[in-house]
């Protein structure tokens, strides 16, 4: 079972009562399989790929162009203005007149963003009656995921992460909301367009009990005066829209 660290030198001693000798060395020419390593060096906007062997023929994986380069005989590759589509997997084959190998795949890890921020409301009305629930949720593409924070009104809210829920909200809410995304690895910000609330009159449950207290005995009227109240409701029989 010959291995590549068995290659000599290698030497023998002859002796007898009178005399010794010792031969010249020699060293056995072993072929193996090739053992290939990459490791990665890079600066701020570059990545370089590098074999780690110098004694055989390499071939990268990849096509040359202005931002991918091949030197040292195919055994260095450069990548030129990294973009997020770069991350691989990339693999190298070297080969010599005896043998051949293919390295493990090596994946790079790329950050970047955030970029296409989008805040989204529950709902699509701008005007909400006082006391009702909101949900908004901001999304942004980034790597590692962003970090979010909320405003009202270019005020900072104590609120934080993707979604920010107004419950029972007052009309010292109403304004304009957006969301900031942080990538903490890119030291990127991104904000998205405002979003508008505006709360309007008494809670429903307000109306109710005082429409109920002029017409406790016409619920039909209660109803319809609560419908002429808040315009945003819809009210729907056998899926048609019925009025009063």
């Amino acid at each position: 079972n010959v291995t590549r660290y068995d290659q000599g030198p290698f030497r023998c001693r002859v002796f007898n009562p009178v005399s010794d000798g010792t031969s010249d060395p020699v060293n056995l020419f072993i072929s193996c399989e090739l053992l290939i390593c990459i490791f990665l060096q890079q600066n701020t906007n570059n990545k370089t790929l590098k074999p780690q062997n110098s004694n055989f023929t390499f071939v990268l994986f990849v096509t040359a162009s202005d931002r991918v380069q091949l030197t040292d005989g195919n055994s260095t590759l450069t990548i030129i203005n990294v973009t997020r589509y770069d991350q691989g997997p990339f693999r190298c084959r070297a080969f010599n007149p005896v043998s051949n190998g293919t390295s493990d795949p090596v994946n790079l890890s790329i950050s970047f963003g955030p970029d296409d921020i989008h805040l989204n409301k529950s709902s699509s009305n701008e005007n909400y009656l006082k006391g009702s629930n909101i949900d908004l949720t901001c999304s942004a593409d980034s790597k590692p995921s962003a970090q979010f924070k909320w405003f009202l009104n270019g005020s900072l809210l104590s609120d934080t992460g993707p979604k920010l829920r107004l419950t029972n909200i007052q009309k010292n809410q109403s304004g304009n909301y957006i969301c900031q995304a942080f990538n903490n690895k890119t030291l990127r910000y991104r904000t998205s367009q405002p979003t508008a609330i505006t709360v309007v009159g008494k809670s429903l449950l307000e109306v109710v009990l005082f429409v109920s207290r002029g017409f406790h005995s016409q619920p039909r009227r209660v109803l319809s005066f609560i419908l002429s109240y808040s315009p945003g409701l819809h009210h729907f029989k056998n899926h048609q829209a019925f009025t009063f």
